[in-house]
């Protein structure tokens, strides 16, 4: 039985509905592919713009308000219980005057110089720096878009509104103003990079990394910064951190043995609530300071404050020190003593903490010589340039005569830190790829021959029947090295024992065969000597 016909197109009706198994529905159009493909969002868009200029904006009121606010208030408070009608006329310019002052601590945070009364105070409180910081990380991260036009925007943004706070406080007049612009970038624009990269949007640091280095091969050809070598900054930012968490608790252990001292300080000032309010702000504002300074205390060569003074684990000369209680917290002679002196070792335990970091993360067959060095190399760079520029900005000047040598070296203090650090992660680099090199016996064959020395010829005793010569010391076993081949590519000689014939039981490097061997040797049949007997 045959199927029905199929309907042709000609016997079919205009608009007629042909008929369709039930199983086998109507397919139905996909509308993805009539859907307008959105247009790509702009990077230059102007909401990028906008949302830098507001965060970095928004992030230079709030960090200058914080230090403008108690100056003013500590002010009102103090003009409140002793003014007088007479006075009353010059309140406006005795504010005004006040947030001056105010600005020009702010400004002197960002690295500007404050000058006042012909007297100019360089020391930077690198608490107001750090204030500054985090208040753009989380205005950036909060309210400015994931691009760069938002960076450039804030950055800028910050730079101007620094430039104008210094022109509007007058304290850094001439060419502090250029100052003013360059730190408001620096800050403003290290504030903003940090709260945009910690965006959920935002690529990841390895991201970031891996594109600047396809950048610059591409641009250079060449391999700038090797893997090898970001594993070694990378040990070196745990460098830092362990020295800055060493310095923070000895910074604590100083302020907790001169708590007497720092009362004394604050009961003789009488500042009251106010004034304890401004004392606070103000030591906040140079504790990051005290910390770097223990630093260098810790590495060795100290740091000063005031000419003529020192204050290291060796030895402390002090002298006469502003009323700040903070100060009275400074290591005293009794903190230099024996024990102290061994303060640098500290610093080289960081450095082979700093070492092992960096060999776990190695895989110890594959590692070169070359790769050794630049792991080195990125473990002395990283505090070594961190701890300069610390240092530098941490010192400076707090005011004329004595105090203006204020902090420590900065060359000499990232000098010692680096050949320190760097003396700790070369025990443990060199000393784990040498024990790598003598484990797969690559050391050369003068220093294997030197560490096996051979026997010298003595007169063999009757009661020695099997001829051997006294044993010598293998200092090259005991040390794991690997048996060197001969010259000539042969197996070193083995032993071989000799029976009463003569005929020696190895017998297999001169080609007859031994004693025992075979069945042939022995003198019985081929069969038997296989265990296959004529019965089989």
């Amino acid at each position: 039985m045959s199927a029905p016909p199929r309907p042709s197109a000609a016997s079919r009706t205009p608009g007629a509905r042909t008929s369709r198994p039930a199983s086998r529905p109507a397919a139905r159009r996909s509308r993805l592919v009539e859907e307008p493909v959105p247009a790509e969002r702009d990077p230059f868009a102007l909401s990028h713009i906008v949302s830098g200029v507001l965060s970095a904006g928004q992030a230079l009121v709030l960090s200058l308000a914080v230090v403008v606010l108690p100056a003013v208030v500590a002010y009102l408070v103090g003009t409140a219980t002793m003014a007088s009608a007479v006075d009353a006329p010059d309140d406006a310019a005795q504010v005004r005057s006040a947030v001056d002052v105010a600005m020009g601590i702010w400004l002197l945070g960002h690295g500007v110089p404050l000058t006042a009364d012909a007297v100019t105070v360089t020391l930077a409180p690198l608490g107001v720096a750090a204030l500054a910081l985090f208040v753009t990380y989380v205005s950036a991260k909060r309210f400015a878009t994931t691009s760069v036009p938002a960076w450039a925007a804030g950055t800028v943004t910050y730079g101007l509104c620094a430039t104008a706070v210094a022109a509007i406080a007058g304290s850094a007049p001439g060419w502090t103003l250029a100052v003013a612009t360059l730190a408001g970038l620096v800050v403003g624009g290290l504030g903003m990079a940090l709260g945009i990269l910690a965006r959920p949007d935002a690529p990841t640091a390895a991201e970031i990394g891996e594109r600047a280095e396809v950048l610059a091969h591409r641009l250079t050809g060449l391999d700038l910064v090797p893997p090898t070598l970001r594993l070694g900054l990378r040990a070196g930012a745990v460098v830092v951190a362990l020295l800055i968490g060493g310095a923070a608790l000895l910074v604590a252990a100083w302020a907790l043995a001169g708590r007497a001292t720092s009362s004394d300080i604050i009961t003789s000032l009488e500042p009251g609530w106010t004034g304890g309010v401004v004392f606070a702000v103000a030591q906040l504002a140079l504790l990051p300071n005290v910390v770097l300074w223990a630093v260098a205390w810790l590495a060795g060569p100290g740091f000063a404050v005031g000419e003529g003074t020192s204050f290291t684990p060796f030895g402390t000369i002090s002298g006469p020190l502003p009323a700040i209680p903070l100060l009275g917290a400074l290591p005293g002679e009794d903190w230099a003593n024996p024990v102290s002196a061994w303060s640098p070792v500290l610093v080289v335990a960081c450095g082979v903490a700093a070492g092992l970091f960096a060999w776990r993360r190695l895989e110890p067959t594959l590692v070169r010589w070359s790769d050794v060095g630049w792991v080195l190399g990125g473990i002395v760079l990283a505090p070594g340039v961190v701890l300069l520029v610390g240092q530098w900005v941490a010192a400076g000047a707090g005011g004329p005569g004595r105090l203006s040598d204020i902090g420590a070296d900065p060359l000499v203090t990232g000098g010692l830190v680096a050949a320190e650090v760097g003396g700790g992660a070369a025990a443990v680099l060199l000393g784990a790829k040498l024990d790598v090199v003598s484990r797969r016996g690559e050391i050369g064959d003068g220093l294997t021959a030197w560490l096996r020395p051979t026997a010298p010829v003595m007169a063999q005793p009757d009661d020695e029947p099997d001829g051997r010569a006294p044993e010598v010391a293998d200092l090259a076993a005991e040390l794991g090295l690997a048996t060197e081949e001969r010259a000539d590519g042969a197996a070193p000689a083995e032993a071989a024992s000799t029976d009463g014939s003569g005929v020696g039981s190895s017998g297999g490097s001169t080609g007859e065969p031994t004693a025992g061997a075979s069945g042939e040797a022995s003198g019985e049949p081929a069969g038997k000597a296989s265990g296959t007997g004529p019965g089989k």
